[in-house]
């Protein structure tokens, strides 16, 4: 099945940006003179990967190259991609299933689960970060996300609404981390329009998003620690765990509990 001009060019701005991180000194190769790029060469990525450079170029493109899943795993391997992040190649490749994802209605009885919860904050969101369902506690920890313009979404909280910076400690991490799970969700359903209506909306209002986007981080959800700022002022510790609702893999269930006082920085994934 041939892979839509879209996803090509998805794909081709994944390679670029993992090959430009990419270090000659972190896969081996000796320093050499003066370099427009702190990178690799494409050149010396197709070496590494066994592979010739005018064919590599061609992918980086957008062309509409073939690709194996040899070629994949020796791109993946040269480029020193973790787990999320070959998944995320192998699906820009068309290597699974890929097209729009239409969302999936809540059932009564998911949308429930945070209320029984309660007192400690919960709530579900979707493959966009729309919150589907939430309980007193959550929007009692995440001021005004129930009621942004546009409907609650977890990404436009954080990245549009000044109260997120003071109440998420480490603000920076965690965005920069949302943004790459997103980034993830996006390359699942590379025909889905939700996704870059949302990244239009967000770059258009934040200056991170536009500069972090193309970094084209990825991260896989997870559950951690954070430091977050209780209603009453205080900096405090909270675990957080993540469930992937059964029939509705994109929905997630996040649940947070305060373990004390500030105790140190934030660790894990996000949401």
């Amino acid at each position: 099945m041939q892979t839509p001009p879209a996803q090509r060019r998805e794909l081709g701005a994944f390679l670029r940006a993992r090959r430009e991180r990419t270090t000659p000194a972190q896969v081996g190769l000796p320093p050499t003179g003066r370099r427009r790029t702190p990178g690799l060469r494409r050149e010396e990525l197709a070496v590494l990967a066994g592979i010739s450079a005018t064919w590599y170029t061609y992918l980086e493109q957008g062309r509409d190259i073939r690709t194996s899943d040899q070629v994949l795993d020796a791109l993946a391997s040269a480029l020193l991609l973790d787990g999320p992040e070959r998944a995320h190649l192998f699906r820009l490749a068309g290597h699974a299933p890929a097209g729009p994802a239409q969302p999936e209605p809540l059932s009564a009885e998911a949308a429930a689960v945070p209320l029984l919860l309660q007192p400690n904050p919960a709530f579900i969101i979707g493959g966009t970060y729309d919150v589907l369902s939430h309980n007193r506690a959550a929007e009692e920890l995440f001021p005004r996300l129930a009621s942004m313009d546009g409907g609650p979404n977890f990404a436009r909280w954080v990245f549009l609404e000044p109260a997120a910076r003071q109440v998420v400690v480490d603000w920076e991490e965690e965005a920069r981390g949302l943004l790459a799970r997103l980034r993830t969700l996006a390359g699942r359903h590379p025909g889905d329009l939700r996704y870059a209506r949302l990244i239009e909306e967000l770059g258009a209002a934040s200056a991170q998003v536009r500069a972090w986007w193309p970094q084209y981080d990825v991260q896989a959800r997870r559950g951690g620690r954070k430091r977050l700022r209780r209603p009453d002022g205080a900096v405090a510790e909270f675990a957080y765990t993540a469930f992937h609702l059964a029939g509705a893999p994109d929905q997630t269930l996040v649940v947070y509990s305060g373990t004390g006082p500030e105790a140190g920085r934030s660790r894990g994934g996000g949401q």
